[in-house]
């Protein structure tokens, strides 16, 4: 019996603590879906692409900011993608604290997301050279996108020239596959 008590007492406060842990992770997941389906929806992008995104730019955190410059929950640059939307929209440059709100953040990502999957219309699937082009840039995209790679997706993530780019890729697109049948939640 006492052994049994001892058991309860290791085994109580580890399964708390296990659960306590998945409720995080679960709140923290949902956390941004408000400003991420209205980003989709008003640019036509998967929802579950834009969280992917979200996801491994920032685990959800508006407040993340990268080494490079890199603010919110994409990891929008001030100078690139921020600054063509709001050339686009023939507004005054955004502040860091404007880019960090998540709608704010969300909308410009989605709408960046929108622009250059125009850009790779006669791809099989042209969300991996998106993926490329928003984390390694256009002109790396155009190195890459030679021969078979030019409009097959798995041909051109085996010629992405950088690691990190290709993780980055099949990680967003592993993801993407993760939340496509779950989100947005069907009601």
């Amino acid at each position: 019996m006492r052994r049994l008590v001892l058991i309860l007492w290791i085994a109580l406060p580890f399964a708390v603590g296990l659960y306590c842990v998945w409720r995080f992770y679960d709140w923290r997941d949902h956390s941004q879906d408000g400003p991420i389906l209205a980003a989709a929806r008003r640019f036509a992008i998967p929802p579950a692409l834009v969280k992917a995104v979200v996801w491994r730019e920032s685990r959800f955190n508006a407040k993340a900011r990268g080494t490079k410059g890199e603010i919110g929950l994409m990891q929008i640059m001030p100078q690139a993608a921020a600054q063509d939307w709001a050339d686009a929209l023939h507004m005054p440059p955004l502040t860091p604290e404007q880019l960090a709100v998540p709608e704010t953040n969300t909308l410009i990502g989605a709408w960046f997301l929108a622009k250059l999957s125009k850009r790779y219309p006669k791809a099989d699937d042209p969300f991996p050279f998106v993926l490329a082009d928003y984390n390694a840039g256009r002109g790396n995209v155009l190195k890459w996108a030679h021969g078979a790679a030019a409009t097959n997706s798995a041909a051109f993530i085996e010629q992405i020239g950088f690691p990190g780019t290709k993780q980055y890729v099949l990680k967003v697109m592993e993801r993407y596959r993760y939340y496509r049948p779950i989100f947005p939640p069907q009601s």
